[in-house]
């Protein structure tokens, strides 16, 4: 979607707990293989301890509040996405969020879409703001979008639960505006959206439907879900799926945002925070083909953010100063589903 008007990203956080679970420690205990290790490309990634995971989230807001000097009184949304589990059944996690921020006046939201669930948390987000703009009394003007996500033993093992995958803990915030200000960090040119359900099977293969969480197997496992669907359909309908996706929604946010392939502005894409060797087969050539834009990989030191990778894109670019200004970046997200995401922002003028 392309906002009706310029959306201001006016700040964006990434909030990681100090403690670090290793790939040495994964090897030696036998989740890994030295091999598997190589390909993913992550020394270690950020374990939360006592941290919760929409705790996570509120660090992440806070720090974006600050960093924007606003108030959490003024938010009129609070959209929160997420991944794995939040500590509590039958909860709201965007509730306790809004509360622990002080942001009585805002309406709540949750997002469950995997690990897409922040980048479709800013394209709803933006949708509401936007449409609502019009209204007389001016309608939502600040949204916070956040995502928190911990993977945590017993049900899940960050390491060996997926393929290609090593899934890292954190907070990440992004604070939107409309409309957009002098002061705003990136202005959101375009966001574009794009699914493939005919993969939904990857993460459900052959098990039947449950009563309960892990009712089959005591942890998540979707390395077995995937076998099974390739046993049945291949890679080639994962393959093509993914590479028509990528350059569908790089084709289409770039018209939105009325830039070009080769535009000069065009200085980077932020990539989903995978395993080196699922970006080097899945991504990079394809994008090598679609952009002039250089490849960031912010996901060496964290990897894989569960809901959060595309709103840690975001505060990367912030936070190293990426961008200079006028120039502009593609930031990716994809999850299971399968759904591809694909954000373009702006640095100010000046």
């Amino acid at each position: 979607m392309k906002p009706v008007e310029p959306v201001g990203i006016a700040a964006a956080a990434l909030w990681l707990p100090e403690s670090r679970a290793t790939v040495s420690d994964a090897v030696a205990d036998g989740r890994l293989r030295t091999r598997q290790a190589k390909d993913l490309g992550h020394p270690d990634v950020p374990s939360a301890q006592a941290e919760t995971a929409p705790g996570l989230a509120v660090s992440a807001a806070r720090e974006a509040l600050r960093a924007a000097g606003a108030e959490a009184k003024d938010l009129d949304l609070c959209v929160h996405a997420w991944m794995y589990y939040q500590g509590h059944d039958l909860w709201s996690p965007p509730h306790y969020v809004a509360q622990e921020l002080g942001a009585h006046q805002a309406m709540p939201v949750g997002i469950q879409q995997v690990c897409n669930g922040g980048a479709a948390a800013v394209e709803l987000t933006v949708a509401r703001m936007t449409a609502d703009a019009s209204h007389s009394d001016g309608g939502y003007r600040w949204g916070m979008v956040t995502t928190g996500d911990r993977f945590t033993e017993p049900g899940f093992d960050r390491w060996a639960s997926d393929y290609g995958v090593v899934y890292g803990d954190a907070g990440t915030a992004v604070l939107l505006r409309t409309p957009a200000a002098p002061t705003d960090v990136l202005t959101l040119r375009s966001i574009v959206t794009m699914a493939a359900p005919e993969l939904e099977s990857m993460h459900r293969g052959a098990d039947p439907f449950a009563a309960a969480a892990r009712t089959h197997r005591p942890r998540v496992d979707m390395r077995v879900t995937k076998r099974v669907y390739l046993h049945e359909h291949g890679h080639e309908q994962f393959v093509r799926a993914n590479e028509r996706a990528i350059r569908t929604i790089v084709a289409e946010a770039l018209h939105d945002a009325g830039m070009e392939p080769r535009d000069p502005r065009l200085r980077h894409a932020v990539l989903p925070r995978f395993g080196l060797k699922t970006l080097q087969e899945f991504w990079l050539p394809i994008l090598a083909d679609c952009v002039s834009a250089e490849p960031l990989d912010y996901g060496r030191a964290t990897g894989h953010l569960g809901a959060g990778d595309a709103a840690a894109g975001l505060a990367d670019l912030v936070r190293s100063r990426a961008l200079r200004p006028g120039e502009a970046a593609l930031v990716f997200s994809a999850g299971a589903g399968f759904t591809w995401s694909c954000l373009v922002v702006q640095a100010p003028d000046c």
